[in-house]
């Protein structure tokens, strides 16, 4: 049972989500810029953004909001929302179910809660510190053990890195970790999977942290960690890590 505020948070996602859905379903006619090489922005995505930061803003006033697509509300709880408003855009404006709506609070030590919707999945992840992991509603059942025999780690690389460093990330996770690789094009998809069980843990490259943060609280609940030490981590960094259970951290030191 979530407590009012984190309830109202999963509202305001599931709110989002219905705002999204809108404009997928109508997807041939939305406009799509780029930020970048295979990076991707739609009206959709400043749409839903703005409605979260106001929402968000009207029920925490005192926290700060920080989003991909440029909300910047500054704070003085010393609590910030961190906002993707669209993660997966590329998979959105090509008619793929695989994105989600992510909204992570973060702390001065790091995440404490997050609400990831991926409405076109029917997918409501929730979770954090003092609030089990929940799909939907439900609590998500113990994950079973890792066995390295049939293993399979998702894998996120930002159309940033160079290509030479994210062939030498394949080719490490299939040459030296000998297990089976998954792109689904979207962080919080690749790490709803691990809480779901589809896979064992995810490496990412050059990952914004608003991709990640509304996701890492409830999972963190499930004993998945990940190798950001948020004290010398800040909001605006991009992120080389990998995210799983004890385990998958170990096997993953060979990556290095």
């Amino acid at each position: 049972m979530l407590n009012d505020q984190y309830a109202r948070v999963n509202s305001i996602a599931v709110e989002a989500g219905q705002i999204a859905l809108q404009h997928f379903r109508t997807i041939s006619t939305i406009d799509v810029e780029s930020k970048g090489p295979l990076d991707l922005v739609t009206v959709a995505d400043r749409e839903v953004e703005g409605f979260i930061c106001s929402e968000l803003t009207r029920a925490f006033p005192d926290d700060g909001v920080f989003g991909e697509e440029g909300s910047t509300v500054t704070g003085t709880s010393g609590r910030t929302w961190v906002i993707d408003p669209i993660d997966g855009t590329f998979n959105f404006v090509r008619g793929s179910k695989d994105w989600g709506i992510s909204i992570g609070l973060f702390e001065k030590d790091g995440p404490v809660f997050g609400a990831v919707n991926a409405p076109a999945r029917c997918e409501l992840f929730c979770g954090g510190r003092g609030n089990a992991a929940l799909m939907n509603g439900e609590r998500l059942p113990a994950l079973r053990p890792f066995d390295g025999k049939s293993a399979a780690i998702g894998v996120g690389i930002h159309p940033n890195i160079p290509k030479q460093e994210g062939l030498k990330l394949l080719a490490g996770i299939v040459n030296d970790l000998n297990v089976a690789y998954r792109v689904t094009g979207s962080s919080v998809i690749s790490l709803i999977d691990i809480a779901t069980g589809a896979v064992d843990g995810y490496v990412g490259r050059g990952i914004p942290c608003w991709d990640i943060l509304g996701m890492l609280p409830g999972l963190e609940q499930m004993g998945i960690l990940t190798t950001i030490d948020w004290r010398t981590t800040g909001l605006a960094q991009k992120l080389d890590f990998v995210c799983g259970n004890a385990d998958i951290l170990s096997v993953a030191k060979r990556l290095d």
